[in-house]
């Protein structure tokens, strides 16, 4: 017998309409089960008299096998109602058939967001989002989840050391449930349960993470109006979606920049202006400290030494704290040929790779190596739009407020690389709104130096943050620190340069370019800073002044020569690959730019090379426009 809105004989719900069935979270109580309602269980014990079901952590109780209909197993599901409550605690479910109904999911407490967390200290609240991050401490397990606004750490306690929820995975779609509690200078969510969700629910959490603008790079107009530069503008807003999209989903990025003026011109913003944007997105204060590492590169490619050391690091992160494998962003480095087998070693872990760089690039030798490769050669420029200057837009669109802090370093990257674009004045005039002049720019650029020379492969953070006068807090440390280096650095150059340039050689090349020529292994102090592609920048710095004319300067060891050119066209990348045809067992390698660059060679060879060279240089193009002195008009 039944009604039209009740059950029949054999327990099956008869409602016109579907009937809703609670699925409770993980956290919920016995105050949030109503009677009259229906509820997912799920068997946790079978006995002679009935079933024993979980309804969440807290809420258990038996369906006596008067109550029970159908035949279960432990963790089967089936759909109960509340019978009873007994003076002693002690609850009894019925069990209920329903032939149509629908599933809906209930957590305690208010629903919260990273924006809304901390608004929520001291309540029971509920979190929907995705692990992004999963480490075992030496007391709780910390699950990093995200939001469509931030990310939230939650912290799980089973016992001192021992994962609790084990069954959550990275990228599970969770809802947490528990309390929200303060930390010195953060808020978390002190975990009493964990459920993955599923179909509309999980779908609606993904939706919301479609919706939401965080990952949008910021809409910020280009510091100087340069029409060369508005052709790489939609490719690097592409890079920052990229960059505060892998912040989100809790990869770190390790950024890989050669280690001289304008890779730190483009590495020092980049660091800073993620780091606004982590502390912007993520609760965990220390998460910048996981997720970010700068890492100065001495070749400007990316070495099978680095790599190695890279990767290593990088699989014992994973391995000790649930950390996924980086992204990799390699800065005024990366889109040679030089740097593919670096490369195909990151290709076996799946680790993506971003390029912003403006060497001669070999774009077929690295497509299909990395997700992204911003080159102005790639646009019909060249390296006048250094990757300082691309880097410091970058970082506006990541993190705008840093924009003031800026405003100087792309004229620093220019004079650093001696670029000498129609924008150079615009850059200068930009600098010196800011207080800085020429000649101060130009110190700043060879304090870096000086400063990269003696730190190696140490990032040097706090030391390079206050020389270039980014995310600096003392502006006279600032001060006193390019003085003191640029000093320094002086010193060192003139005891260099007295004992080198006596040695420098003269002859006057059949296109009318003087060309100088030094061995800087055996007439150069070694071991000390100037190094001996920076020693012959200098050589060539003081020619150009003296003689006004095109010149060109080699600088040479046992196994590389180190070029420099004012006045003359020499295409680089272009000699070093005929060089490697005209060449037979020379081993030729190497590139850079029209002016400045570098090869390699076996030592047996180097006469031959050199010579090769000479010859080439002898029928390059005289273009007084083109240089790469840094010498500095009154």
């Amino acid at each position: 017998m039944s009604t039209p809105n009740g059950t029949g004989d054999d327990g099956t719900d008869l409602a016109d309409e579907p009937t809703t069935v609670y699925d409770l979270a993980a956290g919920c109580t016995l105050d949030d089960v109503d009677s009259g309602e229906k509820y997912v269980g799920t068997v946790n014990g079978v006995v002679e008299y009935g079933v024993f079901v979980d309804l969440s952590d807290s809420v258990a109780g038996l369906v006596h096998s008067s109550n029970l209909i159908g035949s279960y197993d432990v963790g089967d599901e089936l759909i109960v109602e509340l019978a009873e409550v007994r003076p002693d605690g002690d609850v009894s479910f019925a069990e209920v058939q329903l032939a149509d109904h629908s599933r809906e999911r209930v957590g305690p407490g208010q629903g919260v967001t990273a924006e809304t967390l901390s608004d929520a200290v001291g309540d029971e609240v509920h979190l929907d989002g995705k692990v992004i991050q999963i480490k075992q401490t030496g007391g709780p397990t910390i699950f990093q989840v995200r939001t469509a606004s931030g990310v939230v750490p939650c912290a799980a306690f089973k016992e001192a050391g021992v994962r609790a929820f084990p069954d959550i995975e990275l990228d599970d779609i969770v809802r947490i449930s528990g309390t929200a509690e303060a930390r010195e200078g953060y808020t978390q969510i002190e975990v009493d349960g964990i459920s993955v969700l599923e179909d509309e629910a999980r779908a609606a959490v993904t939706e919301r993470f479609e919706e939401a603008d965080t990952t949008d790079p910021a809409a910020v107009e280009p510091l100087v109006e340069w029409p060369a530069f508005e052709k790489l503008h939609e490719d690097l807003q592409t890079v920052a979606a990229r960059l505060r999209e892998t912040v989100l989903e809790g990869r770190p990025i390790r950024m890989r920049h050669h280690a001289d003026g304008d890779g730190l011109c483009a590495s020092v913003p980049l660091q800073y202006a993620l780091e606004q944007f982590i502390e912007q997105t993520w609760e965990d204060p220390e998460a910048s400290r996981h997720l970010l590492k700068r890492l100065p590169s001495k070749a400007p490619f990316y070495e099978l030494e680095d790599v190695t050391r890279d990767l290593n690091f990088a699989l014992e992160n994973r391995n000790r704290h649930g950390q996924k494998l980086p992204l990799f962003l390699m800065l005024d480095n990366g889109s040679t040929e030089e740097d593919t087998p670096a490369y195909r070693n990151l290709t076996h872990y799946d680790v993506p790779i971003l390029v912003v760089d403006h060497h001669h690039p070999d774009p077929e030798a690295v497509e299909g190596l990395v997700e992204k490769h911003v080159n102005p050669y790639l646009y019909d420029e060249d390296y006048r739009i250094t990757t300082g200057m691309m880097s410091v837009e970058l970082a506006r669109m990541i993190a705008p407020d840093v924009t003031d802090e800026l405003r100087h370093v792309p004229a620093v990257a220019g004079l650093a690389d001696r670029s000498d674009a129609d924008a150079m004045d615009d850059f200068l005039d930009l600098a010196r709104e800011e207080g800085y002049d020429k000649h101060r720019l130009v110190d700043i650029g060879e304090a870096l130096d000086y400063a990269t020379y003696w730190l190696k492969y140490n990032d040097g953070r706090e030391l390079v943050n206050d020389l270039l006068n980014v995310n600096c807090d003392d502006t006279e440390r600032h001060e006193r620190l390019v003085d003191l280096f640029t000093e320094r650095a002086e010193r060192d150059v003139e005891t260099q340069l007295d004992a080198a340039m006596e040695h420098v050689t003269r002859e006057e090349l059949d296109n009318g370019a003087h060309l100088y020529r030094i061995d800087v292994e055996s007439h150069a102090r070694r071991f000390t800073y100037p190094a001996p592609g920076k020693t012959t920048g200098k050589i060539h710095d003081r020619k150009v002044e003296e003689t006004g004319d095109p010149v060109i300067t080699i600088g040479y060891g046992p196994d590389f020569a180190v070029l420099r050119s004012d006045g003359v066209r020499l295409d680089i990348p272009e000699m070093v690959a005929e060089l490697q045809e005209e060449v037979p067992g020379g081993g030729v390698s190497g590139g850079g730019h029209l002016v400045v660059g570098s090869i390699k060679f076996v030592s047996g060879m180097r006469e031959t090379v050199v010579d090769a060279l000479v010859e080439k240089m002898a029928d390059a193009e005289i273009d007084e426009e083109l240089g790469s002195s840094a010498v500095i008009s009154e």
